[in-house]
């Protein structure tokens, strides 16, 4: 059995390793369920932001690695149960310059500018605070908006937090910032992504990572990648209670 999975440039999640082979804490998830439901061939194909959920609706693979969960992107594909629950952040120069700790400090600083991917949840959320639009740069993708930020022709880049903490410690000039939790206390979820009509894949994967996740295993893989209890420990509960 043959399985295609579509994957982006966004560690500590999915990214092409030095050995051109993808790796991160989500292709290990996918990695450990999918040889578990029986597959013996993972297809790995490395593909933008933009194209995840048109190709995989499409037929164009089989799914893809785990982004976040909203109402919209669920009219155009079919999400797994809940893999993390991930709050947002900034990466910004060292020393914090602007004092940028949220997307309310962004809109309220003229001269602030923000690096965002299209399509991201980030975009809408820093639109809700008031961002405007004179204030963004769009990017195709991560290392585009790094080599931006580095460059100083932004301020700040805003991603999950757990992703930011590994980019300022590659970068010694960078520096993670995450936001403070909403009023809930509640994040995000992402989740794995099929097309509508794969009901067979999407039931057995689901099956596997309601079994797998908050395993011993399954915590040990993430915190090599510095993910831990706090991204975790919310979704199992919630699948448990599924």
């Amino acid at each position: 059995m043959k399985v295609s999975l579509a994957y982006i440039e966004e560690p500590p999640f999915y990214w092409t390793g030095d050995d051109r082979s993808p790796t991160g804490a989500d292709i290990e998830v996918a990695n450990v369920i999918l040889h578990a439901i029986g597959v013996t061939t993972i297809d790995y194909l490395l593909t933008s932001f933009e194209e995840l959920l048109p190709g995989v609706s499409e037929g164009r693979w089989d799914m893809n690695v785990p982004i976040f969960a909203t109402a919209a992107r669920a009219e155009r594909v079919a999400f797994s149960v809940p893999v993390w629950s991930l709050g947002d952040g900034f990466v910004v120069h060292r020393g914090n310059p602007k004092a940028l700790t949220s997307y309310e400090a962004v809109a309220k600083r003229g001269d602030a500018r923000l690096g965002l991917i299209p399509g991201q949840i980030q975009v809408d959320s820093a639109k809700a605070a008031g961002v405007d639009d004179s204030q963004i740069t769009l990017f195709g993708g991560q290392p585009e908006a790094l080599a931006a930020l580095l460059a100083g022709k932004i301020d700040a880049f805003a991603a999950t937090a757990v992703g930011n903490r590994r980019i300022a410690q590659a970068n010694p000039e960078l520096e993670a910032v995450a936001h403070a939790s909403d009023a809930t206390g509640k994040a995000p979820v992402g989740a794995f992504s099929f097309s509508k009509q794969n009901h067979d894949l999407l039931r057995a994967v689901n099956e596997q990572l309601r079994l797998y996740l908050g395993s011993p295993d399954h915590r040990a893989r993430m915190a090599k990648y510095g993910i831990t209890a706090t991204e975790i420990d919310g979704v199992v509960t919630g699948n448990a209670a599924k």
